[in-house]
């Protein structure tokens, strides 16, 4: 006989089922001790009876009895959280989660299913601290931080424990009972609900840099970041937090299902900005991020400049190496006074070439170019060339290039006849438009320094540091099949040049945030600007919408920050406390802040993520890092890390 599934409920102890209060404070991620409060409510409605009923007091652990007539005591409408048996949650929290939550507390957002909140309209001010590096393992009784040998080995979970468990536990930040399941050849399936719940903090059971925490959060709850479990990769977590999906109608969701690909874009509300192409051209700090050899011009005074001749002779860019220069001056050689320039251009006078190449892998493991295509603005072919390399080739890379042997064997075209091309071509008002052009460029051993790359230009669907396929955009914005020779037949040049082309025709007719968050979704501070505050209306520009702030190190206005009304940079953790106060509080001369605060706060600590060199130093754009004292090709010592969770641990707290 089959036995029958327990339910959720039934995992819980006889003596401790019921309903788990926790208080929204200061901290609006504190969470309270459990109150267990099912027999005392059945208590008090059965009680309603004889001109008599019974109240509860949240501060004390007994009941007042109050008479009809007698005097009323004020109600408590402080906020809390609340989670029972009766919520089903059979698997990890993850962030869309928490978004969902702060905008049911803040934006009047419908209410979670897997937490309940009490009184949330009375949450006045949220604020998400984001702290990479500190992880679940660490809050583990068995894991001492302060222990050298535990530390420099990762932090493992307990002495003689095993091994695999140890990492299960560390690395994937799954519940201990399931890691020991699963390094026992045990289905994660077989897990209690308990463990995705609740963990509640005690200080006698942390490490000592992590007991201050159980003074304001009395519990843990884990958090799954997004990510492809196949492929073991992990998605931006700052834009799952900061992003939210437009809702789609019931006619939309009909459109899509059982359709393969990328979806439409829907976006009824969009509004359409006509913007020429070289505003979406890559400035030079963007070049360098994503791996582009920077063009001389870039380089006017002369200490930069030698220093980056310097840096190419290293990496043997140079022309000695084969590479060429555009034959551009400086960067004003590519201004076009207003009069020359056609009213509603999209061009702006300048002259625009999609490019893309197809390479193979030659001997010394070198990618060589092996066919280049060129594509005007009106779509005709301008170039379209197979290319010999010098060196001999070891894999032709077919499937992806559709390049062969008999296709190359009576070229004569070489590398260096296609350069002299296209320095003939190109001016220092040309435009080149790519995808990927960085890799293009770099097998052409070409530099030019106004480039407009659509991997860039669209946004992926989880967020920087990813990158949208051409494949993809292609499906999804412009709804054509491109490549589908990729894996037998290869890729057509092409095809390719014009799908980058028409992706850039696309985006300035759209506007620049088309085909970023807000041509699918909207910013969370977006829709706090739609809710109203307190006892005011909203107006027709927004003024009277919530607003928010972004607090981190380096510049974010210049990135992710330019989403949110207000941005504060710092150079420290401490500057970061600092501007979680100010964004809260206000200025009190309302300079940059106005009096009262925002309504919603996201700040990010780095520092302990740069002492556990976990940063990524071309992303990580700040002074202190690179002059930090965390060498970044070593593991931190275990002094080092313990003294860094301290100075964290007392950040959050204060």
């Amino acid at each position: 006989m089959a036995k029958k599934k327990r339910k959720h409920a039934q995992y819980a102890d006889d003596d401790n089922n019921g309903t788990q209060t926790y208080r929204l404070g200061a901290h609006f991620p504190s969470v309270g001790s459990p109150v267990h409060v099912h027999d005392q409510r059945r208590r008090s409605l059965e009680s309603v009876s004889d001109g008599m009923r019974e109240a509860h007091d949240p501060d004390e652990e007994t009941w007042t009895v109050i008479r009809r007539g007698g005097k009323k005591h004020k109600k408590n409408n402080y906020p809390t959280l609340v989670y029972s048996d009766l919520h089903k949650k059979n698997s990890d929290i993850r962030i869309g989660d928490l978004q969902n939550l702060i905008l049911h507390c803040v934006a009047n957002g419908t209410s979670p299913q897997w937490v309940s909140v009490r009184h949330h309209l009375e949450v006045k001010k949220v604020v998400v601290l984001f702290v990479p590096g500190l992880e679940k393992g660490m809050f583990d009784e068995n894991a001492p931080i302060d222990s050298p040998e535990d530390v420099v080995q990762g932090l493992e979970l307990g002495k003689g424990a095993d091994q695999a468990t140890e990492k299960m536990i560390l690395e994937n930040s799954v519940p201990k009972s399931v890691a020991v399941q699963q390094a026992n050849g045990a289905s994660h399936t077989s897990a209690s609900p308990d463990d995705f719940l609740p963990v509640r903090l005690a200080a006698d059971n942390l490490p000592p840099p992590l007991k201050p925490l159980a003074d304001c959060f009395e519990s843990l709850w884990p958090v799954k970041a997004p990510g492809d479990d196949r492929y073991a990769k992990v998605f931006s977590p700052l834009h799952a937090m900061l992003n939210s999906q437009l809702p789609k109608s019931q006619e939309q969701k009909d459109a899509e299902r059982g359709r393969k690909g990328a979806k439409d874009v829907a976006n009824s509300q969009w509004q359409n900005k006509r913007t020429p192409v070289k505003d979406f051209i890559l400035s030079r700090d963007q070049l360098r991020d994503h791996d582009y050899v920077l063009h001389p011009a870039y380089f006017d005074a002369e200490p930069q400049a030698a220093a980056e001749v310097k840096r190419r002779a290293d990496a043997k860019q140079t022309s000695s190496s084969g590479w060429v220069d555009v034959n551009i001056a400086n960067l004003s050689a590519g201004g076009i006074p207003e009069q020359e320039i056609e009213q509603g251009s999209l061009t702006a006078g300048r002259t625009v070439f999609a490019i893309d190449c197809e390479m193979c892998k030659v001997e010394g493991d070198d990618a060589a170019l092996t066919r280049i295509s060129l594509v005007g603005w009106d779509g005709e072919v301008v170039m379209d060339e197979l290319v010999k390399p010098d060196k001999p080739i070891v894999d032709y890379l077919t499937p992806f290039s559709g390049i062969t042997a008999e296709k190359l064997d009576p070229v004569t075209t070489t590398l260096a006849d296609v350069q002299k091309r296209l320095l003939d071509m190109l001016t220092p008002r040309t435009i080149l438009v790519g995808h990927s052009l960085d890799s293009d460029l770099a097998a052409l051993k070409l530099t030019h320094p106004f480039v407009v790359d659509t991997s860039m230009l669209y946004q992926h669907p989880r967020g920087p540091p990813l990158k949208p396929s051409l494949k993809w955009l292609a499906q999804k914005y412009l709804h054509r099949e491109i490549q589908k020779g990729h894996g037998s037949l290869g890729h057509d040049s092409v095809e390719d040049s014009r799908a980058c082309l028409d992706l850039v025709k696309m985006k300035c007719e759209k506007g620049p945030e088309w085909g970023n968050s807000a041509a699918n979704g909207e910013t969370i501070f977006k829709r706090l600007s739609r809710t109203p505050r307190a006892g005011s209306s909203l107006a027709a520009d927004g003024s009277q919408g919530k607003t928010g702030a972004i607090v981190d190190h380096g510049a974010p206005e210049k990135n992710f920050g330019q989403m949110a009304p207000f941005s504060i940079g710092c150079g420290t953790d401490a500057e970061v406390v600092e501007g979680v106060k100010r964004a809260v509080l206000g200025d009190p001369d309302g300079a940059q802040i106005p009096g009262g605060g925002v309504d919603f706060t996201w700040a990010r600590m780095r520092e302990l993520e740069a002492c556990r060199r976990w940063s990524n130093n071309h992303r990580y754009d700040l002074i202190q890092m690179e002059e930090s004292s965390f060498p970044t090709n070593s593991e931190p010592s275990a002094s080092e890390l313990a003294a860094q969770v301290t100075s964290t641990v007392s950040h959050i707290r204060s």
